[in-house]
């Protein structure tokens, strides 16, 4: 059943693969927009006073305009608003998939031994209108345009999603994508999403301004259109009123830039802004949850928090020894760190509440592997490892809440057994340096990653083990055992199959205890009761509520 339910929503995924070229990317010949002035402007007043929501975000400006380098989440949010994909996660759905700038949900062929996905799309999309260009209607060669972009790491942060693939226009309307190497749905389908490499730019708008000035003032098909930008203070958006699903409710959207939360928030509780980016602290929902206008949101995508065993540091080498310290945890009492509505816990690396590969709570405890503490039995383990009295650990934490909330409990319980862990606590930035050094027996990790095989490749395969992997990155538990499901998953084509093997590497790390998985976090936002997003909210990969042509502010400030 379970398997059968994702495979209805079609997993939202991007495919870790190694950055690579697809085509060298021409400079363009048109000079880009001034970048002196403070502020890039097309209309001297954007916006009549009115049906316009400002939303507040706890940051100090913007990070990126072009969608394709976007990363933090003011970056995601702006792109999701002024551009589409091929296909899109449905809003507030993710990770269910639907057509966006496509007729439908493609399907392949294969072609004298290659895979081929042909892409039929819509009539009647119109770009937003450029500084240097008019609006006109998206064609293929917008397309061809975009996805090239996409696979050139010189213009797009994640180029390597695109490696191996040759797109062709078949005419205004139809592209086709053949791939070197084969992929299933739930591998292939996600990079033609509103989601990283997968947005679609203006042609157009690129050659003439060029794409630095693309960078300044970005020009697409969704539901807003840039307008102004005001470093530091805000951005304004107007509503693209031909747009292809219909002219937007609102107005426009500001978004308003502050590092300081009280700012912002003193801003929503006055009306001054319509909806913020709220804090994770437990406190700050309880404070919020007072406010008799204000509700508050939580939503996923859920960020998982693990902790990595190091399976090569003495005496963590030994799978009692992590066995022990497993057993010794007390999964449940980390929900106490955050809001009840924030966090919910994990059983596997792979969160099962938003993508397929992981394992629920029945499949832990029908394997034997869902560790329940049991002080006895991890004492016992230890024993029969040749550590009766227990042993030191000397660890590094972030200063972070939620680290110095987890780190506190680990402390605490471990200490039962008889593992003294000895904490020292630094900087967010010295930590993640501090523990890319290998040196660590445990590393406590926050993440979100888009599929199952971004997880496994980047927290458990030997390439990525820190320092010494051929490609280091996150794989702190220094665990070389599933090198061969995840490839072999990684080049399976049967989703059915493709699933059952994550879950296989799943069970693996679980059964050599290679990482711990304690919990997931949600988002967190607070909004003015007037405000109707326009769809129910579960989980975006936007990683905001998201404001569609449908969103909409049922009262006047």
């Amino acid at each position: 059943m379970k398997r059968q339910i994702w495979m209805r929503v079609l997993l939202a995924a991007v495919l870790l693969t190694t950055a690579g070229r697809l085509a060298v990317w021409p400079a363009a010949a048109a000079q880009p927009l001034p970048q002196s002035s403070p502020a890039v402007n097309t209309e001297s007043d954007p916006f009549p006073k009115g049906n316009v929501l400002r939303f507040g975000m706890p940051v100090t400006d913007v990070g990126r305009l072009d969608p394709h380098l976007a990363a933090g989440s003011q970056d995601r949010a702006l792109a999701d608003m002024l551009f589409n994909g091929l296909l899109r996660y449905a809003p507030g759905e993710a990770p269910k998939l639907e057509p966006d700038l496509a007729t439908d949900i493609p399907l392949f062929k294969m072609v004298g031994g290659r895979q081929v996905w042909t892409v039929h799309l819509r009539r009647g999309v119109m770009f937003h209108a450029g500084p240097k260009t008019d609006a006109y209607e998206l064609t293929a060669d917008d397309v061809v345009f975009s996805l090239r972009k996409s696979a050139d790491p010189a213009h797009c942060a994640y180029a390597g999603e695109y490696d191996g693939m040759t797109i062709e226009k078949v005419d205004a309307y139809t592209i086709r994508i053949i791939l070197e190497k084969p992929l299933s749905s739930i591998l292939f389908l996600p990079k033609l999403t509103n989601y990283a490499g997968g947005f679609i730019v203006s042609k157009r708008a690129v050659e003439a301004m060029g794409m630095e000035a693309h960078r300044i003032h970005p020009v697409g098909t969704g539901p807003f259109a840039f307008k102004m930008r005001i470093p530091n203070e805000k951005i304004m958006l107007s509503a693209h009123r031909q747009y292809f699903r219909g002219q937007p409710e609102l107005q426009g959207v500001e978004i308003h830039f502050s590092s300081d939360i009280t700012i912002i928030e003193a801003d929503l509780r006055r009306g001054d802004l319509d909806v913020i980016m709220g804090s994770g602290d437990k406190e700050w929902i309880e404070k919020m949850e007072t406010v008799g206008d204000v509700a508050i949101d939580t939503h996923g995508v859920g960020e998982v928090i693990s902790l990595y065993l190091n399976t090569q540091f003495k005496p963590l080498h030994d799978v009692r020894v992590r066995r022990a310290i497993a057993y010794g945890i007390d999964r449940e009492a980390f929900l106490s760190i955050s809001h009840p509505r924030l966090v919910g816990s994990a059983y596997s690396q792979v969160p099962v509440q938003f993508l397929p590969g992981g394992l629920t709570p029945s499949d832990a405890a029908r394997l034997d592997l869902l560790y329940p503490l049991n002080l006895e039995k991890a004492r016992e383990l230890l024993a029969d490892a040749g550590y009766p009295d227990g042993f030191t650990m000397d660890l590094v934490a972030s200063e972070k809440r939620l680290h110095r909330g987890c780190f506190a409990l680990i402390v605490e319980q471990l200490a039962k057994i008889g593992i003294d862990c000895r904490m020292t606590f630094v900087p967010h930035g010295a930590m993640h340096r501090l523990i890319r050094q290998g040196l660590q027996p445990m590393v406590l990790y926050t993440a979100w990653r888009p599929n199952a095989d971004a997880y496994l490749s980047r927290f458990f395969h030997s390439d990525a083990i820190v320092v010494t992997g051929s490609h280091p990155d996150t794989n702190f538990s220094h665990y070389r055992q599933i090198d061969r499901l995840i490839e072999a998953a990684r080049l399976e084509i049967d989703p059915e199959k493709q699933i059952h093997l994550w879950e296989q590497a799943q069970i693996r790390i679980l059964n050599d205890m290679a990482a711990y998985p304690i919990m997931f976090t949600k988002q967190c936002y607070a909004r003015k009761r007037y405000v109707d997003y326009g769809h129910e909210l579960s989980s975006t990969m936007a990683l905001y509520p998201q404001f569609t042509e449908k969103t909409r502010m049922t009262a006047r400030r």
